[in-house]
C-alpha cells in the first residue's frame, strides 16, 4: 500500500462514511480491499478504528443503538395465594413452586403476583406462598381482599376492600414498590362516576394501574383439570394441554392484531394468568410458545413505561387501558375472540 497526504485521507473517509450509510459492511469491505493508498497523518490502525467507528455509529451495529422489534411480554398473576380447585394430591405451596421453578428457569425478569388476602384468613397455612414468591425476588401488588366486584358494590365498600389488603403487601414488601392495582374481573365500575371515583382513589393512595392487553382465559382450565386427574384420565389431561396451548398461540396473535389495527405497531403486552394448579403444570411449555414466538419478557413496569399505558400509571386520566377499550373508543369492531374447541365444562364430567 502506498502513503498519501492528509487531504486524500478526508476524502477516503468521507467514501466509507458514504458507503456507510448506503450499504453498510459489505461497502464498506469492497472499499478496504480497493484501497491502496493509506494516508501518512492517519496511520492504517486508526483508519481501520474509525471504519469501524462508522459502521457502529451510521449501520447501527451496536446493541444500544439496534431498535428491538421483537414484541415485549410482561406475565402477570392473579389470585395469590390460592385460586382454583385443589387438585388431589396437591398443596398451594406445591403450585407456586413449579410456577416459580419454571419461571426461574426461564430466566424472566420479576413477576409479580396480586394478592387476595382473604384466602390466607381462611387458610393461614398459604401464606408460605406470598412468602415463597418474595424469596424468589417477585414482587407482589393488590388485587383487593375479597376479589370484589367493582360493577357490583358500593364505592366506598370497595376502597375499604382495597385498603384492609394492604398490611399484607406492605409487610412482604418493605422497600420495594407495591402500590400497583389489578382490578378483580377486570371490573372498572359500571357507571362512569363509580370508575371515576375508584381511579380518583387509585391516585391519592399512590397507586398505578396493572392493565391487561393479553389474555387467554387460562382459569378456565383449572377446573377441568382438577376433575381429570381424580380420575387419572391421562388423554383428557393431553386434550386439555392441547386446546390450552393453541388458544394462548392464537389469543398472542388475536391482540397483537388489535394493536397493530390500532396503533401501526406491538404495544409491550400486559399478560394476565392466574395461580392455578394447570397453570403451574403447563407453564414451562407456554413460555417455550412465547419464545417461539419470538416475545422477548419483561417486567409489568416496563411494560407500563409505554405511552399506551398513560392512564394506567396515571389513574386521573380517562383513556382506556385495554385493547378493547381502544378499539370500543374508536369505534372500530372487534374480531371473534379465540376460544377453546374443547368443550371444557363438560371434559370428565
Amino acid at each position: 500500500m502506498e502513503i498519501c497526504d492528509g487531504e486524500t485521507a478526508v476524502i477516503h473517509v468521507a467514501i466509507l462514511l458514504s458507503s456507510a450509510a448506503q450499504g453498510c459492511v459489505q461497502n464498506i469491505t469492497l472499499r478496504l480491499l480497493h484501497m491502496r493508498r493509506i494516508p501518512r497523518v492517519l496511520p492504517r490502525r486508526l483508519l481501520l478504528m474509525l471504519v469501524v467507528g462508522c459502521m457502529n455509529m451510521v449501520c447501527g451495529i451496536t446493541q444500544a443503538q439496534i431498535p428491538s422489534t421483537a414484541p415485549q411480554l410482561a406475565i402477570t398473576f392473579d389470585d395469590l395465594p390460592a385460586h382454583g380447585p385443589l387438585p388431589d394430591g396437591d398443596t398451594r405451596i406445591e403450585i407456586a413452586a413449579k410456577i416459580l421453578k419454571a419461571l426461574h428457569d426461564a430466566k424472566l425478569p420479576p413477576i409479580f403476583g396480586f394478592v387476595n388476602g382473604v384466602a390466607i384468613s381462611k387458610n393461614p397455612a398459604d401464606a408460605a406462598v406470598l412468602d415463597a414468591w418474595r424469596a424468589a425476588g417477585n414482587p407482589l401488588g393488590n388485587h383487593g381482599w375479597s376479589h370484589l366486584n367493582l360493577n357490583q358494590t358500593l364505592l366506598a365498600d370497595f376502597e375499604q376492600d382495597v385498603a384492609r389488603n394492604e398490611p399484607i403487601l406492605s409487610e412482604r414488601m418493605k422497600g420495594s414498590a407495591w402500590h400497583w392495582f389489578r382490578y378483580p374481573f377486570l371490573a372498572e365500575g359500571d357507571t362512569p362516576e363509580k370508575r371515576a371515583g375508584f381511579r380518583e382513589f387509585l391516585a391519592q393512595h399512590g397507586y398505578k394501574i396493572a392493565a391487561v392487553t393479553m389474555s387467554f382465559a387460562d382459569y378456565e382450565w383449572n377446573e377441568p383439570y382438577a376433575r381429570c386427574k381424580a380420575k387419572a384420565d391421562t388423554a383428557a389431561i393431553a386434550a386439555l394441554a392441547d386446546s390450552y396451548l393453541k388458544v394462548a398461540d392464537q389469543s398472542a396473535d388475536y391482540y397483537r392484531g388489535l394493536s397493530k389495527t390500532l396503533l401501526g405497531r406491538d404495544i409491550p403486552y400486559v399478560l394476565l394468568m392466574h395461580i392455578g394448579a394447570f397453570d403451574a403444570e403447563m407453564l414451562p411449555k407456554l413460555l417455550r410458545l412465547y419464545t417461539s414466538k419470538g416475545f422477548h419478557f419483561v417486567t409489568l413496569e416496563k411494560a407500563e413505561s409505554d405511552e399506551f399505558y398513560r392512564s394506567s400509571t396515571n389513574p386521573r386520566l380517562s383513556d382506556p387501558d385495554s385493547l378493547e377499550g381502544a378499539m370500543a373508543q374508536r369505534h372500530l369492531s372487534l374480531p371473534a375472540r379465540p376460544a377453546s374447541t374443547l368443550r371444557l365444562d363438560s371434559v370428565c364430567r
